[in-house]
């Protein structure tokens, strides 16, 4: 056999026999990326909110600086977080540094602006759809938010995969707050690269390939969500239509 199929037996073998190692390591991506996931939204998500329906002098320049923010490469973020938990840094007494906490800090900074500039989207869309009709019943901005996010919240389940999609794929912050060790503070993307480094591929090789099932999952369940949503919009019009 060639060294290719080689790697790719040994990998699909090491995935089918859930070798103890890789487990490890995939539970513990999936906690840390989970765990930054709930904290990033549930911030970033109320943030959103509130863009979504306040009009403020400078919001567009708030706007502006949410958007960037999306683009803000990871290891900036990494090395932002690294600067604050390093022990001459201001949050250096906490002592997270190349720890667990450190990783999903880093990984929440990241969903944040994510979730908060969907989260805006689909409010201040729904904002103008029916804002004043809200706004008629005595409903005041705060209120609005709320009720329009509920109103949305199939979608905003497109939100929270969309953001843990990203977290879960990332590689660059973890690496520097984490410092990838092994047992410890070592993920999909981390141990990817390190294992690459070593040639050792098909421990690699396996942990590529349970990643982007994860991130096939979650697109297969981002279909779903919007076909099922689809459905019931669908089923509502034709529900109101009879009533006419």
């Amino acid at each position: 056999m060639s060294t290719f199929t080689e790697v790719a037996v040994t990998a699909f073998q090491l995935v089918a026999s859930a070798e103890p190692q890789l487990l490890a390591i995939v539970g513990r991506s999936l906690a840390v990326s989970g765990t930054a996931t709930v904290i990033g939204c549930a911030i970033g998500c109320v943030a959103g909110a509130w863009l979504g329906v306040a009009r403020f002098p400078g919001r567009g320049a708030a706007l502006a600086v949410l958007h960037t923010l999306l683009a803000v490469p990871s290891v900036v973020v990494g090395l932002l977080v690294y600067l604050l938990l390093s022990r001459s840094g201001p949050l250096g007494s906490l002592g997270w540094l190349f720890s667990f906490k450190a990783m999903v800090l880093a990984q929440a900074l990241l969903v944040l602006p994510v979730a908060a500039a969907l989260t805006r989207q689909l409010v201040d869309d729904a904002e103008q759809a029916h804002g004043e009709q809200l706004a008629s019943l005595g409903a005041g901005r705060w209120l609005r938010g709320l009720l329009l996010v509920w109103d949305e919240r199939y979608a905003m389940l497109t939100v929270g995969i969309a953001c843990f999609g990203r977290a879960i794929a990332e590689v660059g912050a973890v690496m520097i707050v984490g410092g990838n060790i092994d047992g410890f503070t070592r993920v999909m993307t981390t141990a990817i690269a390190l294992e690459t480094s070593k040639g050792d591929l098909p421990l690699a090789v396996a942990l590529g390939v349970v990643l982007l099932g994860i991130v096939l999952v979650l697109n297969a369940v981002l279909a779903l969500l919007r076909r099922w949503r689809l459905t019931q919009t669908e089923a509502a019009g034709a529900m109101g239509g009879a009533v006419a």
